[in-house]
């Protein structure tokens, strides 16, 4: 009678290795890590230095500045400005999320908003000054000074774009080395490895950014601009997820999964900006490609491309960190596995 359960055994043994054990645990993280990081960023969105500037004479300017500085929370950022235009540039060069403009002839204000930086700012900003105009018996009009396209219901179209550039730079390296080996033979077929990277970006790019602006019509802006975002956000991707799996092979997959899905996505600010979201993504959302890239498409699109400098050079450092340590990886041990994969498989 124990013959069977000993066969049972053996051959549950032969068919889940230990590996294979630990890599289902690892799936079994990572969708627990999906769940948490969404959830964690997005269920309950409240505004942390919501940067609000206050145009109002000086005599009034304190007075107001106060009455945001009380909400509780650290909720706003204050700040002052001379003039309306002033303050208007200032939203435009997404300095600030929006403008009170104070004024002294009547008993309505104005509060300007830039649904393009993102419609839940927007409306946050609008709850804040409506209650802290309300308590001194005044009222207050929204007008949105950027507003969004037709096609861009609810500003995501940015995000959901580059989260598409993100998705074909991780799944292409993982098919060339699921294909060919994690870790490439020699240094001759890692940079034609990287150069099939490098064309498959610009085609990626060049294809998003057709489908967002001509074909769709969800994103205004300069076409051009977005193909060079999307090329770089493709490659950049692509080639963290290489160095990963020449890293730690297999395993290096489920390293790109965690850092672009379960913490890229949800801190990037397509649904809810930063001021709105939880410490912790709102500290890491602009180092990750997602996050770095949805700024860099939202303001091509919106805002006259101000503001790129440091995302860019966030996604040129991963695409630098990416080429660096795949060619380091090769050089270093050319042909042996990585770890985590069965010797033989970088052949």
């Amino acid at each position: 009678m124990a013959e069977p359960a000993s066969g049972f055994l053996a051959e549950l043994k032969d068919a889940v290795t230990p590996r294979a054990a630990l890599l289902v645990l690892g799936t079994l993280l990572l969708q627990l890590g999906f769940i948490t990081s969404y959830v964690g960023a997005l269920h309950h969105p409240h505004p942390h230095q919501l940067s609000i500037a206050v145009v109002a004479p000086q005599q009034v300017a304190p007075k107001l500045v106060a009455g945001l500085e009380s909400v509780p929370g650290d909720a706003v950022k204050t700040s002052t400005s001379p003039d309306r235009a002033s303050a208007e540039a200032r939203i435009r060069n997404q300095e600030i999320y929006a403008a009170w403009i104070f004024d002294p002839a009547g008993s309505k204000d104005t509060l300007l908003v830039a649904d393009a930086r993102g419609p839940a700012a927007a409306r946050a900003a609008t709850e804040i000054v409506t209650q802290v105009d309300g308590s001194q018996g005044r009222t207050v009009a929204t007008e949105d000074v950027v507003p969004l396209a037709a096609g861009d219901a609810e500003g995501l179209s940015s995000f959901y774009l580059v989260v598409g550039w993100c998705v074909g730079g991780y799944l292409v390296a993982s098919i060339l080395g699921i294909s060919a080996g994690s870790r490439p033979a020699n240094t001759n077929r890692a940079l034609i490895r990287l150069g099939t990277l490098a064309v498959y970006s610009v085609s990626a790019g060049i294809g998003g950014a057709v489908i967002i602006g001509p074909v769709l019509n969800a994103l205004p802006g300069s076409l051009g601009a977005l193909i060079g975002l999307g090329s770089l956000v493709v490659f950049a991707v692509g080639a963290i997820t290489m160095a990963m799996e020449c890293l730690f092979g297999v395993i290096g997959i489920g390293l790109a999964v965690l850092v672009f899905v379960v913490l890229g996505n949800p801190s990037a600010g397509g649904v809810f900006p930063p001021p709105l979201m939880p410490p912790f993504w709102r500290a890491i959302g602009a180092w990750i490609p997602n996050g770095a890239g949805t700024d860099v498409a939202r303001s091509i699109a919106y805002f006259g491309s101000t503001d790129i400098t440091v995302p860019l050079l966030v996604l040129a450092a991963w695409a630098v960190l990416g080429v660096a340590v795949t060619l380091a990886a090769v050089a270093r041990r050319p042909g042996s596995a990585p770890a985590g994969e069965p010797a033989g498989a970088a052949l």
